[in-house]
């Protein structure tokens, strides 16, 4: 049976970091943009959320082609019954029929984000408008957290689809009424349904508030954390009304 860890290319004893480097690896390689595929990049993911989660290595299989889940990819993250294991592998061991692996291959992701982290920028002496700016970012070995690659789901908004990751962006009102949420788009489109604080100005310099914004072409390039830009700085709320701001406000 193969492991998270074997999907990772990893020892089952690598540590946090190793994991990391390794899932940062792995995703981009298995991205169908660079000669990958979906059901791969879907495997990554998994082995990376189960190894993070701290599941244990044994409950891992990988997506089955028709969108059902393996054994051990329970959402509540519990592990699986015999029964339900059972069932799985008798699935599993089913010849399915083409329609269905064409029907899969058919498939495809949504829109997919390279972000990079603001604070990135200011401590290597980068600009928003360097051309080279996120080769500059694979070259430097940044954590996950900094820079990497995530999906964004159909009617979901890129703070939205960071926090389904793990990952802390800024944020505020989540309303799209103040800059603290804001990102920059360098690479692709992501379109606001409004923005009441945002001037054409920002906008036309591809400044979006994350909160609200959502892709629309299936490749974008952000840069999140710029709300302390000079530019949006006035048009942030005040640093304790960030602090108490809840996922559900």
């Amino acid at each position: 049976m193969e492991s998270p860890y074997d999907v990772l290319d990893i020892d089952a004893d690598a540590d946090e970091d190793e994991v990391v480097r390794a899932y940062r690896t792995r995703v981009k390689e298995a991205h169908p943009d660079h000669g990958g595929s979906l059901a791969e990049f879907e495997r990554v993911r998994r082995a990376y959320d189960h190894i993070t989660a701290g599941r244990d290595p044994t409950t891992f299989e990988a997506r089955l082609g028709d969108g059902r889940r393996g054994t051990g990819d329970r959402t509540d993250g519990s592990e699986p019954s015999a029964a339900e294991t059972d069932e799985t592998a008798t699935a599993a061991d089913t010849d399915e029929p083409a329609e269905t692996a064409d029907a899969d291959e058919e498939r495809t992701l949504g829109p997919t984000v390279e972000y990079l982290d603001y604070a990135v920028l200011e401590s290597h002496g980068w600009e928003l408008t360097d051309d080279d700016l996120f080769e500059k970012a694979e070259a430097a070995d940044l954590d996950v957290d900094r820079h990497g690659i995530l999906v964004v789901q159909p009617r979901e908004t890129l703070l939205e689809a960071a926090e389904r990751y793990g990952f802390s962006w800024p944020y505020a009102c989540r309303g799209g009424a103040c800059a603290n949420c804001a990102v920059a788009v360098v690479g692709g489109e992501a379109e606001m349904p409004v923005s009441t604080v945002l001037t054409d100005e920002m906008k036309d310099r591809g400044i979006r508030l994350s909160c609200i914004a959502e892709p629309v072409t299936d490749d974008l390039r952000v840069v999140f954390n710029i709300g302390r830009l000079p530019a949006l700085a006035e048009l942030r709320l005040p640093a304790e009304q960030f602090t108490n701001a809840r996922a559900d406000d």
